[in-house]
């Protein structure tokens, strides 16, 4: 079944940034008979795999995974000290292999906010993988859309008081520029698990126009490849109109 969905995705019309909100680690954990929610975070590393090599095996050019809100911080405070020593484990953990498929790993949110041992662990990782050609993956922590926002504004702020840009020069190209994920592509595709049908604060600006896909009974650890191929599958059978008609998409196609 796996291979017959996998053989059923167009290639050459894939979305080129998957966007990933990796809901429900707590639930799942509990649904097994833990206690502690640190169990379902630990088995939701295998998820992240699974997610990194079925991108990387379609040639999805960008992965951004949610790992971890500003929002975050304000759980129990073992949660997230567990969460981030989880963090620092995985990074060093997954290098070889990142190296090894060429994947380029980045980081956006307000990192300075992180363990100084969290920001050592992936600032070696995003140096050493700086030049890789392969997939792109981007790290969300201590992230939040309102937060990118805020920080944009803040920086053309500046740039408008110092005189070096006019107020009629502020338009969407200058808004992203200035956005943590400047460079990047847009998501087009959007995949939730857990079932909560929101976006959770999450690139509240790159996400406009992004297809989004909800899996309504699957928690974030229980994820593989097989789910990645079934949202991609259905992303494709969309119509993306981008505020046109579907005469005029059908035309320009």
């Amino acid at each position: 079944m796996s291979q017959k969905l996998k053989d059923s995705i167009d290639v050459n019309n894939l979305p080129v940034h998957v966007a990933v909100i990796m809901d429900g680690n707590g639930r799942w954990a509990k649904q097994q008979g833990f206690k502690d929610r640190i169990f379902g975070h630990r088995h939701a590393i295998a998820a992240v795999r699974e997610t990194i090599e079925g991108c990387g095996e379609l040639g999805i050019k960008y992965l951004t995974l949610y790992a971890f809100s500003t929002e975050n911080w304000n759980r129990p405070l073992a949660e997230v000290k567990a969460l981030m020593s989880l963090l620092v484990s995985a990074i060093h953990d997954e290098l070889p292999g990142m190296m090894k498929s060429e994947i380029r790993l980045k980081a956006i949110g307000d990192i300075e906010s992180l363990p100084k041992s969290s920001q050592k662990e992936l600032q070696a990782a995003l140096d050493l993988t700086a030049d890789n050609q392969g997939l792109t993956l981007v790290l969300a922590l201590s992230y939040s859309g309102k937060w990118d926002l805020t920080q944009a504004t803040q920086k053309i702020a500046l740039k408008l008081a110092a005189g070096e840009i006019k107020p009629t020069e502020i338009d969407s190209n200058l808004i992203n520029e200035h956005l943590s994920t400047a460079g990047m592509p847009d998501p087009d595709l959007m995949i939730r698990t857990g079932g909560d049908h929101r976006i959770s604060n999450f690139m509240l600006w790159q996400l406009a126009y992004a297809e989004l896909y909800i899996f309504e009974e699957l928690f974030w650890p229980d994820f593989r490849k097989i789910n990645l191929h079934q949202a991609i599958v259905d992303f494709q059978m969309r119509e993306r109109r981008f505020g046109k008609t579907s005469e005029q998409v059908k035309r320009e196609g």
